[in-house]
Formats: structure tokens, sequence, C-alpha cells
């Protein structure tokens, strides 16, 4: 219980804030996405290549990543395949279930439970997550609307992989920034994981459980809360990675779907009722499943 009250409750208001706010005031909630991505989450990810430096478990986030990603890909490409899946399906259904909640919602969580190192790892894995929904999740977005070239364009104009390679280049270069400059980035910066957080709880405001197509929100929320953590556990397995950093890497895995990616599938077209749905039902669902993994990794 106290693993809940601690950890798990304090996120968990922070959703419904959103979800009251919507349901009182009706706001735009595309304008309000397009803020955090194209400007709170570039100052975010900027800050860390900016002030972190790469080390073993740098590299072994990024493999992870990587790795984690091509699995849940060849899952859902074997299931499509089966199913017949047209391609705003296979596109939803890649969005909602490769890509984890690992920001708003995991790095807290790993705060809480883990402390400050496991956190500084947890910041980490979302900045590289973050990367591969602004470039990777652009192009799967947009590949049921447009052919690969069209879609690859898109994703090179996200300014998430700008900030990136501009945050390496500077401490690569050891530019210094005045204080004055690194402040406002601060401000920006400190700013994206709550307002995602806020954007979440409105976009599970506008979703009618009416609409569900519960054979594909039951398979969505399978692959991304049950399989997700046993292919998280083996792939930790086979890494060198320090118990403190597995724990982070299993936690992260296991989130519910990520809210970015419901804002990219709005923002795309890219099946965002599919996308929705499961980033509800997930994210209703990782209480128990998080409560459960956070016991038996504590």
């Amino acid at each position: 219980m106290e693993i809940f009250i601690e950890v798990l409750l304090p996120i968990a208001l922070i959703f419904m804030g959103g979800y009251w706010l919507q349901k009182k005031q009706v706001l735009e909630i595309r304008s309000i996405s397009a803020v955090a991505l194209y400007i709170l989450t570039p100052a975010l990810v900027f800050r860390t290549f900016y002030t972190t430096v790469p080390d073993r478990n740098y590299l072994i986030i990024v493999v992870f990543s990587i790795v984690f990603l091509v699995i849940m890909l060849l899952c859902n490409f074997i299931v499509a395949k089966i199913y017949k899946w047209d391609s705003k399906t296979v596109s939803g259904m890649n969005l909602a279930t490769i890509f984890t909640n690992a920001g708003n919602y995991g790095a807290p969580l790993i705060l809480f439970a883990f402390g400050e190192e496991a956190f500084a790892f947890a910041v980490i894995y979302m900045v590289v997550q973050s990367l591969l929904m602004n470039t990777f999740g652009v192009y799967v977005a947009n590949r049921s609307n447009m052919d690969a070239r069209g879609a690859i364009r898109i994703s090179l104009k996200m300014p998430v992989m700008y900030a990136l390679f501009l945050g390496l280049a500077l401490q690569y270069l050891n530019i210094q920034m005045g204080d004055s400059y690194l402040g406002a980035i601060d401000l920006l910066a400190d700013s994206a994981i709550p307002v995602v957080m806020v954007i979440l709880g409105m976009q599970l405001a506008t979703i009618s459980v009416k609409s569900f197509q519960w054979g594909l929100v039951g398979y969505g929320t399978i692959l991304r809360l049950v399989l997700s953590p046993i292919i998280a556990y083996v792939l930790t397995l086979m890494m060198p990675a320090s118990p403190t950093l597995a724990a982070v890497l299993i936690v992260s895995a296991s989130m519910p779907s990520a809210a970015t990616t419901a804002m990219l599938a709005v923002q795309f077209d890219a099946n965002p009722k599919l996308v929705s749905s499961i980033t509800l039902v997930t994210t209703v669902l990782s209480v128990p499943s998080l409560w459960i993994l956070l016991s038996l990794l504590q």
C-alpha cells in the first residue's frame, strides 16, 4: 500500500487534474500538444545532452531502447499479417505499443520508488525515447498517409533531433552558455514533463469507451503491460547493466502507452481513437500492474 500512496497516487492526481480541466473547459488539445512537441520537449532534450557526459550506462540505455523497439515492431508485424490490419491500424498500434510513457509517468515514478541515481538513468531513457518518438514515431504516424520518402521528410522537420545534436556539439566543443540562457532553457525543460502529464489527463477526458475496438485494445494492452516487462527483463539479463539500471529499464519499458504517441496520432491522423483507447486502458491498468512490478523489484 505504501508504494501506491507514496509513488503512484501523486502521479495519478496530476493526470486527474488534466482530466478535470478538459471536462470543465473543453480546451483545444492539439494546440497545447504542439507547444509540448515543438518547444518544451526539445528544450528538455537539449539540456540533457548538453549537461550529461556519455558513459557505458548511456550506451546500454541506447542499445536497450533500439533492441526493444525492434522486438515490439516484430510482434506487431507478425500479428498484423495474421489479422490483415490496414495501414492506419498498423500505424496506430505501433505508436501505442512501441513507445512507453517513460517521461511524464515513468521518470517521476522511478524517482519516488528508487531515488536520485535511478532518476538520472530514467531521464536519459526518457530522452532516448523522446528522440525515437519524435523521429521514428513521426515516421510511423505518417506512414499510413504518405509514402516512405514523405514520412521521412516530416520526421526530419521535428526539432527534437536538432536539439539533441546541438546539445552534443556544444558539450563536445566545450562551449559554455551564459547563466541567463541556461536559466531560460531550464524554465522550458522543467515544464515539459508536467505539461505533458496534464495533456494526457486532458486526452483521457475526450475518449469514449463506447468507441473502443476491444479486440485491438486488448492486444495492445497485453503487449504493453504484460509482455513488455518480460521482454525487458530478458534483455537486461543479456546486458552488463547494474541492478539499479536494470530496474530502471524494466520499469520504463513496462509503462503504459506514451502520451506523446497520442499527440502524434492526433497531429498526423494515425488512428487517434485506437491510440487514445490503448493509452487510456493501459494508463488505468498500469496502477495495479506497476504496483505488482515495483513490489517484485524492491
